[in-house]
């Protein structure tokens, strides 16, 4: 099981950043696919979630409006679009995988289940 993250950087306040995720080594359509976050000295956060068909999504409450997110189930990759970033979006961002049924709801999934696989962090930097 491999998740491969990129597309991190370092960005000015209102910039955008595009997150990608390739997996393998699992039936990826058979995993809701979130994106999660942990800044310095804070808790991890989940980010932002989509169903397993892609119809379904989650935000963070904070990102709403600012990011989207979206996968591609033939390619086996989920992405984060990342627009107008703020310096509190700051942090090491995680995509992970959460083995979910076709009906199982994504706000549920998102914050609640524990993702079964992860990636490794790609680090998100949002500074003057």
């Amino acid at each position: 099981v491999q998740l491969q993250a990129s597309g991190g950087g370092s960005v000015q306040p209102g910039g955008s950043l595009r997150l990608s995720c390739a997996a393998s080594g699992f039936t990826f359509s058979h995993y809701a696919m979130g994106w999660f976050r942990q800044a310095p000295g804070k808790e991890r956060e989940a980010v932002s979630c989509v169903s397993r068909g892609g119809r379904s999504t989650y935000y963070l409450d904070s990102v709403k409006g600012r990011f989207s997110i979206s996968r591609d189930n033939d390619k086996r990759t989920v992405y984060l679009q990342m627009n107008s970033l703020q310096p509190e979006d700051t942090a090491d961002y995680y995509c992970a995988a959460v083995r979910t049924i076709l009906s199982y709801d994504i706000n549920r999934a998102c914050v609640e289940k524990e993702p079964d696989h992860w990636g490794q962090g790609t680090q998100v930097t949002v500074s003057s």
